[in-house]
């Protein structure tokens, strides 16, 4: 196989990871929680990155034709963005909710390791500048960094996402008939590429199985 069979391998192989990646993009951007971390999506994103630009700078020594190279800058400057964005969303996420997350086994698995490090260093951080700065001039009771007072019966000083938010979707294929509610009050019909506007939560299920996008 010719060198630039290779390339047209190459960028084949990265067009199709972009999609995805702008699949997971939307999704993590549009969901009011934070969503698994896809790290085989992401190794994979950040390899063909890394084959484009290497790809670039063997067109740039051998003096290929200028609107080549400009088409593979483009592939390669979409997938950066993307890239970048996708990993932006989930820092803002992880930033926002970082106590809720670092409170729930299961949110936590669904960051990657560096993030889990992040998370616990935020909320570390955090707390400490809390008791610093504020609880330990509060009395008795009043000084916890997740409830208002001893009377409080839940954590209702931590910010937590809004599940119930209505959100644009869309479904990749048939579902049927869909409860929407724990009674069964509320049923839809999801018919395949039909565009939907429902709460988050009626859904997410869905979304984490890659029935329905996000848009």
């Amino acid at each position: 196989m010719s060198s630039w069979d290779d390339e047209d391998t190459a960028s084949a192989a990265a067009t199709t990871d972009v999609e995805l990646l702008k699949r997971a993009w939307r999704n993590e951007k549009a969901a009011p929680e934070i969503l698994r971390f896809d790290s085989p999506l992401v190794s994979r994103a950040r390899e063909q990155i890394q084959l484009l630009e290497e790809t670039l700078e063997d067109f740039t020594d051998n003096g290929v034709d200028d609107l080549v190279v400009s088409l593979y800058q483009m592939d390669l400057d979409r997938a950066l963005f993307l890239l970048r964005s996708y990993l932006r969303l989930r820092l803002q996420k992880i930033e926002k909710y970082m106590i809720h997350i670092s409170k729930s086994d299961d949110l936590m698995s669904r960051l990657s390791l560096q993030e889990q490090r992040f998370a616990k260093s935020c909320t570390e951080i955090m707390e400490k500048h809390l008791e610093q700065s504020v609880l330990s001039k509060l009395p008795y009771g009043y000084d916890s960094v997740t409830r208002q007072s001893l009377s409080s019966t839940e954590d209702d000083m931590v910010p937590e996402p809004q599940l119930d938010t209505f959100v644009f979707c869309k479904t990749k294929s048939d579902v049927g008939a869909f409860q929407l509610d724990d009674i069964g009050e509320e049923i839809v019909d999801l018919v395949a590429d039909d565009l939907y506007v429902l709460r988050y939560k009626s859904i997410k299920g869905l979304v984490e199985n890659g029935r329905i996008d996000l848009i």
